[in-house]
């Protein structure tokens, strides 16, 4: 079942969080790049104090115990969300300061 989940994974091309047994890590941010095998290509970065580093890194499908990947996010703070013009108005979210009006 994980087998096919990584394989679609892969054929998406989303970002994941990959959470590795055996060496007991996350990798965030990281794109399925390729399966082989029981073999499976990843490539992600890491941001240090001075510089980005780009890496890709080959893992066997067996250490993988955990396959993370974000649906959604929204801006912290007093920022007003994007309505697409096809949403229902029963369905948008209202501000609370136009309730009150």
């Amino acid at each position: 079942m994980l087998n096919r989940k990584i394989y679609q994974l892969c054929c998406e091309g989303r970002e994941v969080s990959i959470f590795l047994r055996d060496q007991q890590r996350w990798i965030e941010r990281a794109r399925i790049l390729d399966i082989e095998g029981d073999l499976v290509t990843l490539r992600y970065e890491e941001e240090t104090e001075d510089e980005i580093c780009s890496w890709e890194e080959m893992v066997r499908l067996e250490s993988i115990g955990a396959i993370t990947q974000k649906l959604a996010s929204v801006p912290r703070g007093n920022v007003e969300p994007l309505v697409a013009d096809e949403c229902p108005e029963v369905e948008q979210i209202r501000n609370s300061s136009q309730d009150s009006e």
